[in-house]
């Protein structure tokens, strides 16, 4: 099973801020929602209650949710309490590909185990208080890069680039 990261990202890393996201990049989230469509999500608890209400769980998913809390409900998700076990799950479904969508703790905890990345890398240095994990690039060879340019929607330039481990 291929095991994926997918993350927006900013130039200083920044992947989030008071819990949220620190841009609105729509184009973003429709790659995101295309590209983990049909398959396993994993995410950590303050992730999964970051999401707006409608979007819990996220749609067209399998939703698992990790936490140390051990009374912690998600309705509609699985509930987990390590990476370990969340994992299991998907390869015990016969997932092909489960993507882990954050927060920075899974993010760390998975990056060592991860074949694949799908990183958003936005143009910008942002202010926010969550970061993902250092990606050690000379262990990663870019498979595709396709470039997004500033509009009315969208403040920031952005990449959508996918690295495979090599």
């Amino acid at each position: 099973m291929i095991i994926s990261l997918i993350a927006a990202l900013s130039e200083n890393r920044v992947i989030g801020k008071n819990n949220d996201l620190p841009w609105r990049l729509p184009d973003d989230m429709k790659y995101f929602m295309e590209t983990t469509k049909e398959h396993y999500v994993i995410m950590g608890r303050k992730n999964y209650q970051s999401l707006p209400e409608k979007f819990q769980p996220l749609p067209n998913r399998t939703n698992i949710v990790i936490t140390r809390l051990q009374a912690f409900n998600a309705p509609g998700c699985r509930v987990v309490h390590t990476l370990t076990h969340a994992l299991e799950i998907a390869r015990n479904a016969n997932q092909k590909e489960v993507f882990v969508i954050g927060g920075a703790e899974i993010y760390a905890l998975s990056l060592p185990l991860a074949h694949r990345l799908y990183l958003t890398e936005i143009k910008a240095e942002v202010d926010g208080d969550t970061y993902f994990p250092e990606v050690n690039l000379s262990e990663w060879k870019e498979l595709s890069r396709k470039h997004h340019t500033t509009d009315t929607k969208h403040p920031f330039a952005f990449d959508f680039v996918v690295y495979e481990k090599i």
